[in-house]
C-alpha cells in the first residue's frame, strides 16, 4: 500500500523548547527537521529542501536574517518558504525580513493553531506556484518538456560535458511531410500523430539522463549526455524504424503510420564551440536526411560544414 509522502518542515531555534514545542504541534502532518544554529539551518536545507522553513530570528553568531540571505544566494534552496517565528514585533523588524524574502511571520508566544495554519498556507501557495511552474516547462499536447526547458536542460548538460570532459549528442527529429498528413486525415489525426511521435520517443529512450522535448510545429528534439557519435547514431535509427512502425489510431477506426527524418550531431564540448552551434550541426544533417530522401537518419559533417 502506497502512502502519500509528507512535506517536510525544518525548524531552526536555538532554544531546546521551543524546537520541542514546534516538533510536537507538526510531527503528525509533516516530516520535521531541525537545526539549532544558522550554519546547521543552510547545510540541514541544502541537504533535505524542506518544503517550508520556520526560523527563529534571534541568534547567537548568525542571525535569521543572515541564514534567509545565504537561503535566497542558492539555487538550490532560494525558493523555499521561510516564515519567522519571533518576539520582534516591531513594523521596522516585519519590514527588514520580508525585504529579505520572509514569507511569513509568526509571533512569540506561538499559537499551535496559527503554527498550523501559517505552515499550511505556505504549502498551499508552494504546490499552486509548482503546478504553475510544471505547466510552463510542459508541452500540452504531447506532455513531453517545451523549448524552453529543453534550452534550460542544454545548458546545465553542456556545462557538465565541459567541466568532466565528455561527449554530448543531440537528435533533431522532423516528421516527414506533415503538412500532407494534416491535409489528407484533418488536425485532430495530425495531433494524434504527434502525440503517438512522443510516446515512441520516450519509450525508445532507456537512460533517466536522456532528455527529449517538443522542438516546434512537427519536430522534436532529443539530448543525449555522455554519448559519442555512434551510441548516437545508433538510437537515432532505432527511434527512425520505431516510428515508421508505429499504428496512429483514431477514433474513427483509422489507423495510420508516418515517418520521421532525424540529424544527428555529438561534441566534446569546448570554448571553442556553443551549445548554439551543438544545435545548428543536428539542423543542417537534418536537412541533409529530408534532402536525401527521408525517413533517413544523418550524421553531422563537419568538415564539409562552414559554420
Amino acid at each position: 500500500m502506497n502512502e502519500t509522502k509528507k512535506n517536510s518542515v525544518l525548524v531552526v531555534d536555538d532554544d531546546t523548547s521551543n524546537i520541542i514545542a514546534l516538533t510536537h504541534i507538526l510531527q503528525q502532518e509533516y516530516t520535521i527537521y531541525v537545526a539549532k544554529n544558522g550554519t546547521a539551518a543552510i547545510k540541514a536545507a541544502e541537504k533535505h529542501l524542506p518544503d517550508v522553513i520556520l526560523l527563529d530570528i534571534i541568534m547567537p553568531e548568525m542571525d535569521g536574517y543572515a541564514v534567509i540571505a545565504e537561503l535566497k544566494k542558492s539555487d538550490k534552496t532560494k525558493e523555499i518558504p521561510v516564515i519567522f517565528i519571533t518576539g520582534l514585533n516591531k513594523p521596522d523588524d516585519e519590514e527588514k525580513g520580508l525585504s529579505l524574502g520572509a514569507a511569513d511571520y509568526i509571533a512569540k508566544p506561538f499559537s499551535p493553531a496559527i503554527v498550523l495554519l501559517r505552515v499550511k498556507n505556505q504549502l498551499m501557495m508552494l504546490e499552486q506556484f509548482r503546478i504553475i511552474k510544471r505547466l510552463s516547462m510542459l508541452d500540452q499536447l504531447t506532455g513531453l518538456a517545451n523549448r524552453r526547458s529543453f534550452d534550460m536542460r542544454l545548458k546545465i548538460e553542456w556545462g557538465r560535458s565541459l567541466r568532466d570532459k565528455t561527449s554530448i549528442s543531440i537528435l533533431l527529429i522532423d516528421v516527414d511531410r506533415f503538412k500532407v498528413y494534416n491535409d489528407t486525415y484533418g488536425h485532430q489525426q495530425g495531433d494524434a500523430a504527434l502525440q503517438t511521435i512522443a510516446n515512441t520517443i520516450t519509450q525508445t529512450l532507456k537512460r533517466p539522463a536522456d532528455f527529449a522535448a517538443r522542438w516546434g510545429g512537427e519536430e522534436f528534439i532529443v539530448l543525449l549526455p555522455e554519448t559519442d557519435i555512434a551510441g548516437a547514431l545508433n538510437i537515432a535509427e532505432q527511434l527512425r524504424v520505431n516510428i515508421e512502425n508505429s499504428i496512429i489510431h483514431s477514433g474513427e477506426n483509422l489507423d495510420t503510420k508516418i515517418t520521421a527524418s532525424i540529424g544527428v550531431n555529438s561534441e566534446l564540448p569546448s570554448h571553442n564551440c556553443s551549445y548554439e552551434r551543438f544545435v545548428s550541426r543536428a539542423d543542417k544533417a537534418l536537412y541533409r536526411a529530408k534532402e536525401e530522401g527521408r525517413n533517413k537518419v544523418c550524421g553531422s559533417d563537419k568538415n564539409s560544414e562552414a559554420d
